[in-house]
C-alpha cells in the first residue's frame, strides 16, 4: 500500500491533522493500536483555546462543536475561600475559549473521516516505523492475522507518550526532559448541573480541586490526591464530601451531587522531548511532550503541531518548499515550552504538594495574591490562558 503522509494514532491529533490534509488533497492512512469505541472512551477536558477552535473550522468538522460548544469569557481562581473572576474576553482584547468534550470533538473527526472514504485501520498491532532517515519512509504493521507495509513521505507520530514514535528514534539523537509531580488528579463526571457556569480553580489547604464542565447537564470535578491513592479508595460519598471541603461557603452550599458516570486518576507530569522529528518521522501532542492539566494546555499545545505540520506539508506539496521540513520541530517547542511554563506555573501556585518546602508554600501564596491583586497580573494569565498565537510558517 501507499500513501503520501501515514498517520499513527487516531486521538485527536492524528485525525485532526488527516482531516486537513485531506482538505487540501493531500493522502493520509492512520493506523490506531486500538478500537472506536476505546477510543472515544477516553475521558478528557474539554478547554479549546481559539487556535484549536479555528483549525476545527477551517477543517470542516465544527458544526456541532459551534452549535453545543460552550464560549467562555472568563474563569475563576477561589485563593483562601475567596473567589477572583479573570475576565479572559476584557483582558485580551475578546479572546474566548470553548468548552468542548475532547470525545466529542473525537466523535465529529472520525464521522468525518468515514463520510469523506478516508482509510483508517484500527486495532492493528506491530506497528512499526521504518527507514525515517531516507527518501521513502515506510510502516509496517499486522492486521488480522496478516503482514503489512505501508510505503510513504512522511510519518506523524501522533500515537501518544506510551507509543512507538517517539520509541523508534535512537536514545542519542533526541532529549527528554521531565519534571513528575506527587499525586494526581482524581476526576469525576456527572449528570449533574454544573455548581458554577464558568471554571472554578480553587487553592486550599487540603489540597487542589478545580470545577469543570461539559454542559449544563454534565459536571466533571477534581480533587488533587496523593501518590498513593487508588481508585478504590474514593467512593461517590467521600468525593463529595471532600469537594464541599475545599470549594469556597457559598459553591458548596449550592453543590448538587449524584451519581459518578466516571472516575479516573491522571498523573502530573511535565515532559518535552528536543528534536519533535527524525527525519522524515514528525511526533505530534503526547508523543513529544505532556503537561501537568491545571493549564488546559495538553490538548492545545497538540493542536499547534498539527497546525505546524499541516501547514509546512501544504507547502511542500503545493509549493515545493521542502526546506520547512527542518524548521518543523524549533517551530514547535516555541509554543510547547511556553505552555509547559504556564502549566508548570499554574500547578505550583494551586497545589499543595508534600515536597513543598513552608517557605516555597508562602512564597508560591504570596505570588498568586499579587497576580490576582494586579490588572498587569490578571491580564498574564488571561493571555496565556485563551493561547498565543501560532507562529507563522513561512
Amino acid at each position: 500500500m501507499k500513501t503520501q503522509v501515514a498517520i499513527i494514532g487516531a486521538g485527536p491529533s492524528g485525525l485532526l491533522l488527516g482531516q486537513l490534509l485531506h482538505k487540501q488533497g493531500i493522502e493520509n492512512v492512520i493506523l490506531e493500536k486500538v478500537s472506536p469505541d476505546y477510543v472515544l472512551g477516553r475521558i478528557r477536558a474539554g478547554v479549546l483555546e481559539q487556535g484549536f477552535v479555528d483549525l476545527m473550522r477551517e477543517a470542516g468538522v465544527a458544526e456541532r462543536m459551534d452549535s453545543e460548544g460552550e464560549i467562555h469569557d472568563g474563569f475563576e481562581i477561589a485563593l483562601n475561600g475567596v473567589r477572583n473572576r479573570i475576565d479572559l474576553k476584557g483582558l485580551t482584547g475578546g479572546n474566548t475559549v470553548i468548552v468542548y468534550g475532547q470525545t466529542e470533538l473525537t466523535r465529529d473527526l472520525m464521522d468525518a473521516r468515514t463520510k469523506t472514504n478516508q482509510t483508517t485501520h484500527y486495532q492493528v498491532n506491530d506497528v512499526q516505523p521504518h527507514d525515517m532517515l531516507e527518501e521513502h519512509p515506510y510502516v509496517t504493521y499486522e492486521s488480522g492475522g496478516k503482514q503489512y507495509k505501508l510505503e510513504c513521505d512522511y510519518i506523524a507520530g501522533s500515537d501518544g507518550f506510551h507509543g512507538v514514535s517517539r520509541k523508534s528514534i535512537p536514545k542519542d539523537c533526541i532529549t527528554e526532559y521531565e519534571r513528575l509531580y506527587p499525586g494526581g488528579w482524581l476526576g469525576l463526571l456527572s449528570d449533574t448541573p454544573p455548581v458554577n457556569p464558568e471554571l472554578v480553580y480553587i487553592r486550599h489547604e487540603r489540597g487542589f480541586a478545580l470545577c469543570s464542565l461539559r454542559s449544563q447537564t454534565r459536571s466533571r470535578y477534581y480533587l488533587q490526591v496523593g501518590k498513593n491513592d487508588k481508585i478504590e479508595d474514593w467512593n461517590d460519598e467521600r468525593f463529595w464530601e471532600e469537594l464541599k471541603r475545599r470549594l469556597p461557603k457559598d459553591l458548596a452550599d449550592k453543590l448538587i451531587t449524584g451519581p459518578s458516570i466516571e472516575k479516573s486518576i491522571a498523573p502530573m507530569r511535565s515532559f518535552v522531548v528536543d528534536p519533535m522529528q527524525y527525519g522524515r518521522l514528525f511526533l505530534l501532542g503526547d508523543a513529544a511532550h505532556i503537561v501537568p492539566p491545571t493549564g488546559a494546555k495538553g490538548l492545545n499545545t497538540a493542536a499547534s503541531d498539527v497546525y505546524t505540520l499541516y501547514t509546512i506539508l501544504t507547502k511542500v506539496y503545493g509549493q515545493g518548499k521542502t526546506e520547512l521540513l527542518k524548521e518543523y520541530s524549533k517551530i514547535c517547542l516555541r509554543r510547547i515550552w511556553d505552555g509547559e511554563r504556564f502549566s508548570w506555573w499554574m500547578s505550583n501556585m494551586l497545589h499543595k504538594f508534600e515536597e513543598t518546602s513552608a517557605f516555597n508554600e508562602k512564597i508560591y501564596n504570596s505570588e498568586i495574591e499579587y497576580y490576582l491583586n494586579s490588572d498587569a497580573g490578571r491580564r498574564v494569565i488571561a493571555e496565556q490562558y485563551v493561547g498565543l498565537p501560532y507562529d507563522n510558517v513561512e
